[in-house]
């Protein structure tokens, strides 16, 4: 029989069972996961299938590759056919080298038909030109057998020209006709047979200029009616280049021309030379290049026709002649019927051929504008005996420049009549303008007119200047009434600038510059007084006038201190006017003023009396502007004028308190202060009071710490100490903590003796023991001080 067990003893075996089988099943596992990890080592891991990688892509293409060995094999067959013919040409006989020279010249020649009929046509233009290398090798074989004593350089001219027609020829035949390389071969051969028959036939320059001329001449007419692209661009090469260098040679022709002949038959050159461009421009209607061959046709015209009167005018009608025939190209443009480009290709030459005559004329108007200002070293030295001494002071006068006032105003009348477009108008104006005055400016000079009629002369030149600016526009027509602005700024800068100029000019005489210094003064018053020029002439005047005085302070041989006093005549009447003044003017003129105002300080430095008395009429000049009610912050600078006066004075006395200096600063400045604080009483004690009692109490303080007296310290202690209940009364914090550190600086500096007389009396360890027991003491009532420091601070916040 099976025995059971009791169930406890059966249920201790069940679990006993159990853990044994967890137990076995953890160890398989764990030996499982072992297996696993060591299979995973042992297999190779995979391979990720590669990418697929594009093919390399050729860095030359096809037909690129094609071309270069068509053409390195070109040259090198021409290469070899040069050294045979040059080098190996000995080891033949004459019927053996015509054969193959002949041979092989043919064969070059048809092999590019049979070619292009196959469709080869690279290779039949490599081999064309190979054909074309062999026929110049044939012309130089032929001259060493046939032609051996022919005069090379005539020889190679012709060879040149046969050459150019065979290859013409060669590219008009049925089977070559589709080939690129002979026709421009052909016309590059066409450049070389005049320039190479020039010297064989020992021409002068004027036939090697003609060849260059001529050979361009052919180039620009193929150019003009092939089609073909390649033809045309060695064509449009060929004519610039030879028309450049013809054009050149022809130019330095001229110029050194010094015969009728010689300078007649430069002049056919240059002639030559336009035709050609005029001509094609004309028919390069459309084209943008037709304006610029129209320009240069104009150009070589003038200086055709320029260069030969001038051999039988004076040099100094050089530059006129020239400019004549500029502004009668001009006329003959605006008579005739022309295209479009060819019309303004032209007006641009004339307008260049004046351009450069006024810019011929600038070293004279610079000379005549900027000369005087040398006298601005000699004074009064003595006058010049005319116009053109007088403005050669410390520059030359430059050569052959007699006719500068005509090419001036030449130009000018053509900017009147000429231009007539609104859009142009007002400028072409404002340049005639400026070109008028110029004129004018240089002719006393040119004319070497006496000293005080170029004086007249330039005054005139800055009162016409003037009245242009001022009232030009009242005999404007209605339809231009416009255009009047830009000339009267320009007329304005220019009279001022004139004005400026006659003003140096008339430095060399004691008369002439009161003369010239008043009229000035009166015309710039004058004008500001009757036109709308004011905002410029009226600091002008006063600027004259105040050099007026300085001038008459010098011929009265007064000292610059007392010059100064007459000098401040100039802004008092500034003042004056400029409360009178428009809104416009009333800025310039105080400014100008002021500037009058720093000159008379200046001049009285070196007098301290007579400066502190300029300053307070300076002072008195600023308080009565600050009278205005839209000038009421200059009173601050009067405010510091009258300071300024007051310490020069005392300075000049020799004061050397500082009480002095200080006092009558803050003084004014409490004042303002209590005034500002009664119309806003929201205003701080440290804006209202707080500069006017530093100014006084700090340089005080200074000063008494190092003076040895009792009374500036007792005075000063007073003073701190009334500033002190006046602000503890009225609860200002200003003058309560400036008061009291004064108070307490000025009592501590008094009784340091008596400390350092204390400290020495007691022994030495007492001062550390009173210090460690100040320490001890604040220590224990330092939460209490805490609270007293900010209950004393928030009764200073409550104050104003």
């Amino acid at each position: 029989m099976t025995h059971i067990p009791p169930p406890a003893e059966e249920l201790r075996l069940l679990d006993a069972e159990l853990w044994h089988l967890d137990a076995r099943r953890a160890q398989l596992l764990a030996r499982r996961a072992w297996l696993i990890a060591t299979l995973n080592k042992a297999r190779p891991a995979p391979v990720a299938p590669p990418t697929p990688v594009a093919p390399p892509r050729p860095e030359a293409a096809a037909p690129g590759v094609q071309n270069l060995l068509l053409l390195l094999g070109g040259v090198l067959l021409t290469i070899a056919a040069m050294v045979f013919t040059l080098v190996s040409w000995g080891h033949l006989g004459i019927t053996g080298r015509a054969v193959v020279l002949a041979a092989v010249t043919l064969a070059a020649l048809a092999a590019p038909a049979v070619l292009h009929k196959r469709g080869l046509r690279s290779t039949a233009e490599s081999v064309a030109g190979l054909g074309l290398a062999l026929t110049v090798l044939d012309a130089y074989a032929l001259h060493e057998v046939a032609f051996a004593g022919v005069d090379g350089t005539g020889y190679a001219a012709v060879a040149a020209a046969v050459l150019a027609g065979v290859w013409a020829a060669y590219s008009l035949l049925p089977g070559t006709a589709e080939l690129r390389l002979p026709r421009p071969a052909a016309l590059v051969s066409a450049q070389l047979p005049l320039l190479l028959w020039a010297p064989a036939a020992d021409a002068v320059p004027y036939g090697i200029t003609t060849a260059l001329l001529v050979t361009a001449a052919f180039d620009v007419g193929v150019a003009l009616r092939t089609t073909d692209r390649s033809v045309r661009v060695v064509a449009a090469v060929g004519a610039y280049g030879m028309g450049a260098w013809g054009v050149l040679a022809a130019g330095w022709l001229s110029w050194t021309a010094t015969g009728l002949s010689a300078v007649a038959r430069a002049a056919a050159l240059l002639l030559f030379a336009a035709v050609i461009a005029l001509g094609a421009a004309w028919r390069g209607q459309g084209e943008k290049r037709a304006v610029g061959l129209a320009l240069t046709s104009g150009l070589l015209t003038v200086a055709a026709l320029g260069g030969a009167a001038r051999s039988v005018l004076p040099e100094v009608w050089t530059v006129p002649v020239h400019l004549a025939f500029g502004i009668a190209l001009l006329a003959a443009v605006r008579a005739g019927r022309l295209p479009d480009e060819v019309r303004g290709g032209l007006v641009r030459a004339s307008t260049a051929v004046q351009a450069l005559a006024v810019l011929w004329a600038v070293p004279v108007v610079g000379v005549a504008l900027l000369g005087p200002v040398g006298w601005a070293s000699r004074a009064w030295t003595g006058a010049p005996s005319d116009a053109r001494a007088a403005v050669t002071v410390d520059a030359p006068w430059p050569s052959h420049m007699a006719t500068v006032p005509v090419v001036l105003v030449a130009v000018a009348a053509v900017l009147v009549l000429a231009v007539r477009e609104a859009t142009w108008r007002p400028q072409a104006l404002t340049g005639a303008l400026g070109l008028t005055w110029a004129a004018a400016l240089s002719l006393p000079a040119v004319l070497e007119l006496p000293y005080s009629a170029g004086l007249s002369a330039q005054g005139a030149t800055a009162a016409g200047a003037l009245a242009v600016a001022a009232y030009g526009h009242r005999a404007a027509p209605a339809g231009i009434a416009q255009e009047g602005t830009p000339a009267q700024l320009t007329a304005l800068v220019l009279a001022l600038v004139t004005s400026l100029g006659l003003a140096f000019l008339s430095l060399a005489s004691q008369t002439a510059t009161l003369a010239v210094l008043a009229a000035l003064t009166a015309v710039c018053a004058l004008v500001a007084w009757r036109s709308r020029l004011a905002p410029v002439t009226a600091p002008a005047a006063l600027a004259y006038a105040a050099a007026l005085a300085c001038a008459t302070g010098a011929a009265a041989h007064w000292r610059p201190s007392h010059t100064a006093l007459l000098v401040l005549t100039v802004p008092m009447v500034a003042a004056l006017v400029a409360a009178r003044a428009g809104s416009r003017s009333t800025v310039p003129v105080e400014v100008a003023g002021a500037a009058t105002a720093l000159l008379a300080m200046g001049l009285a430095l070196s007098d301290p009396p007579l400066l502190a008395l300029v300053l307070a009429l300076c002072g008195v000049i600023a308080a009565g502007t600050a009278l205005r009610f839209d000038r009421r912050p200059v009173g601050y600078a009067a405010t510091a004028l009258f300071v300024l006066a007051t310490w020069v004075r005392l300075a000049s006395w020799d004061v050397g308190t500082p009480e002095a200096y200080t006092l009558p600063v803050s003084v004014p400045a409490l004042l303002v202060g209590a005034l500002r604080r009664h119309r806003d009483p929201r205003t701080s004690s440290w804006t209202a009071y707080g500069p006017g009692l530093a100014a006084t109490l700090v340089p005080s303080l200074v000063a008494s710490w190092g003076d040895a007296h009792w009374t500036r310290p007792l005075l000063l202690g007073s003073a701190a100490l009334l500033v002190t209940l006046l602000g503890a009364r009225h609860h200002l914090q200003a003058p309560l903590l400036l008061g009291g550190s004064v108070l307490a600086l000025v009592a501590l500096h008094e009784l340091a003796p008596y400390l350092v007389q204390v400290t020495g009396a007691l022994p030495r360890w007492v001062p550390p023991a009173l210090a460690g027991l100040l320490l001890l003491a604040l220590g224990a009532t330092y939460e209490q001080r805490i609270r007293d420091v900010r209950r004393v601070r928030e009764v200073l916040g409550k104050m104003n």
